[in-house]
């Protein structure tokens, strides 16, 4: 039977199952009268093909068994990983082991193992415990990282690198143009806009001499 391996849905399988794994795969790409069930298959065909048929339904069928095996498994190992954050700081050793666990099975850390990891990083620890602790929070950092960019992704209009837009250049401001004069209205001359300056009146003493 399949065995179910990690987190995303891998499975193992044995040396038989891939043999029957390799006849499914050969018969659907190049299908035979006896593998399809047709009425005009020889008679010499009819106990092969039926074994043949039996042992693709069985296979399927543990595959189907391994992939619902696989789901209580993520669900049993998350529980577990779970109980042990939610027991921190005295479960510290147990938890990091499932942690570790968890990411070779291809788990993504969430945001509440990153704030586990790092109040675990700032209790007082040796010299070695304190680089693996360290060492483990940048390995999640970085995982959780790639998996929101990921998520942004496939979102539409997501940016693959996630870095901001960048802000568009800003425009010259336009010079003032001239007022253009209002249809039906004479243009001034210049001696209108700049009427000739009158000469001082001369004092009233200078007029009696």
């Amino acid at each position: 039977m399949p065995m179910p391996y990690g987190f995303r849905g891998g499975m193992a399988f044995s040396a038989d199952e891939l043999r029957v794994l390799r006849r499914a795969l050969a018969a659907a790409l190049q299908p035979t009268p006896h593998t399809t069930g047709a009425q005009d298959a020889p008679a010499g065909y009819d106990a092969e093909g039926a074994q043949e048929v039996q042992e693709y339904l069985r296979l399927a069928g543990a595959v189907d068994e391994a992939a619902r095996e696989g789901g209580r498994l993520r669900a049993f190992l998350l529980a577990d990983l779970a109980r042990y954050r939610a027991a921190l700081p005295g479960s510290a050793s147990g938890y990091l082991g499932q942690l570790q666990e968890a990411l070779a099975a291809g788990y993504d850390p969430g945001p509440a193992d990153l704030a586990a990891l790092r109040a675990l990083c700032a209790r007082r620890q040796g010299p070695v415990e304190s680089a693996r602790r360290t060492a483990l929070l940048r390995r999640c950092e970085s995982l959780a990282e790639r998996s929101v960019r990921a998520r942004l992704c496939a979102l539409p209009g997501g940016r693959a690198t996630g870095e901001p837009e960048a802000e568009p250049a800003s425009r010259p401001a336009p010079s003032p143009q001239p007022k253009a004069p209002r249809p039906g209205r004479p243009v001034p001359t210049p001696g209108e806009v700049f009427p000739p300056r009158r000469k001082p009146a001369p004092p009233p003493a200078a007029r009696s001499a």
